[in-house]
């Protein structure tokens, strides 16, 4: 069983770590522009940090439904390699937001087409599982005849 997902946990724990950095930047911020919890408001430069934080937290649960369900449902490979675009974009967008609210929009345009392809690898591959569990039909073998 573990063979079957070990690509998408490495990808979860990667997942995580790159929460814990988004959040140990908004610490740090608020030391540097001395912003105490639970204030959310100063320089343009922290409010920047911390809704680019916070945007990245509210995705995450998102994030990790559809690569486990594209990952068990569909390929596990095809899904790690997703969630590893998805984990760089999402880089790309916090370190772009964190200079200038406009340098945020292509990696989120970009992170956000990731989740739709998983999206749609999710649902393919658990429409296909319920095809042929309930159904008997293989999609894949009506397709190649």
């Amino acid at each position: 069983m573990l063979d079957q997902i070990h690509l998408l946990a490495a990808v979860t724990v990667l997942g995580v770590l790159e929460q814990a950095y988004f959040f140990l930047q908004v610490i740090y911020a608020r030391r540097v522009f001395g912003i105490s919890p639970p204030k959310i408001s100063g320089p343009p430069e922290f409010e920047r940090i911390f809704r680019a934080q916070v945007n990245s937290s509210e995705y995450f649960p998102i994030f990790l439904a559809l690569l486990w369900q594209a990952g068990l449902f569909f390929h596990q490979g095809l899904a790690a390699a997703f969630g590893l675009l998805y984990l760089y974009a999402r880089y790309c967008y916090f370190m772009g937001y964190r200079a200038s609210s406009s340098e945020r929009l292509a990696p989120i345009y970009f992170s956000t087409g990731v989740l739709w392809i998983l999206v749609a690898v999710s649902a393919l591959g658990i429409l296909h599982f319920f095809l042929s569990h309930y159904m008997g039909l293989n999609i894949l073998q009506l397709l190649i005849q």
